[in-house]
């Protein structure tokens, strides 16, 4: 059986004369397109290239193919919008699905204010909900991807890439907190010098991963080096090894919001991280509903007190 998918990436191949203008295009690896390439051409039987050194060109096999392809893809979208059934409010008017990938701590945050607030029915929107960490939503985003808009964030300027026919729209910084065990029992008053934070014990993200890399450039540029005891890239566990008495952690403030007891917030001032919090959406997957809800999502991090920026 044909893969649609295989058939709307034949079309940018051959439209483009190109894998990896094609890979570009739809948000996939020159690698991924060459083997889906090979995949359709074991499913016909058919030879869809000739391949030269630098160039490939598109046989009369694969000319035919896609002219039958582009009616085959428009009979499926068709096929597809007929048979769904659009959800109504309980006033019997139709809503517009929109399907919002989100990160964990701020859906935590963030949806039940959405969701409950006065007017939410009023907006005509029928939400649809996959939470999971940026690298998960940018999937979603890809073309056939299942995602109108990806809340993500990112920390620094590297570990993150997405296809450059996203849109992207900047809603606010997350900033991160230094967060001590209260058994500690710091001065209440006092700020926390660079070399009281060089001695204390942290818990801190696995080695390697993007935050990682940050925060350890951030302690390197002050000459800190932390005794580790603890390795975590789930806030959630390092706030509550925090409480426990085991170390310190840098979380930021949207994981703090049901912070466990038997933590405190100090003052470093030397610390200045954050998280930058932004909107990405396919260019050519237009929601009505997805400026609505943005701005929905920025109202609500204001209330946080992470003020959106503009960049």
């Amino acid at each position: 059986m044909l893969n649609p998918v295989h058939l709307r990436t034949l079309i940018e191949v051959v439209t483009h004369k190109s894998f990896a203008m094609a890979a570009t295009r739809l948000g996939y690896t020159p690698s991924a397109v060459s083997q889906q390439m090979a995949a359709l051409e074991r499913s016909t039987g058919t030879t869809l290239f000739t391949r030269g050194a630098k160039s490939i060109e598109a046989t009369p096999a694969a000319v035919t193919m896609i002219r039958h392809a582009r009616r085959v893809l428009t009979d499926i979208d068709a096929l597809m919008a007929a048979a769904s059934t659009p959800d109504l409010d309980p006033s019997g008017k139709p809503l517009q699905e929109l399907r919002l990938g989100i990160f964990p701590s701020l859906a935590t945050y963030a949806l039940p204010r959405l969701l409950g607030s006065p007017d939410w029915e009023d907006l005509g929107i029928a939400l649809r909900v996959h939470v999971g960490e940026p690298t998960q939503t940018i999937t979603g985003l890809r073309h056939d991807g299942e995602l109108d808009l990806a809340i993500i964030f990112q920390v620094g300027q590297g570990g993150l890439a997405w296809p450059a026919q996203l849109e992207r729209q900047w809603l606010g910084d997350d900033p991160f907190r230094v967060v001590v065990p209260a058994s500690w029992q710091l001065e209440d008053s006092s700020r926390i010098s660079v070399e009281q934070l060089a001695d204390m014990p942290w818990i801190m993200h696995h080695p390697g991963t993007s935050d990682a890399t940050v925060i350890s450039r951030l302690f390197s540029s002050f000459n800190i080096h932390p005794r580790v005891v603890a390795y975590s890239d789930d806030f959630n566990a390092s706030l509550h090894m925090a409480a426990a008495g085991l170390g310190a952690a840098l979380v930021p403030k949207l994981a703090m919001t049901q912070a466990p007891q038997g933590i405190r917030v100090i003052d470093a001032p030397e610390i200045r991280l954050a998280r930058n919090i932004f909107a990405l959406k396919p260019q050519e997957r237009s929601n009505p509903k997805t400026g609505v809800l943005m701005d929905r999502l920025a109202a609500v991090l204001s209330e946080l007190r992470i003020e959106p920026q503009h960049r």
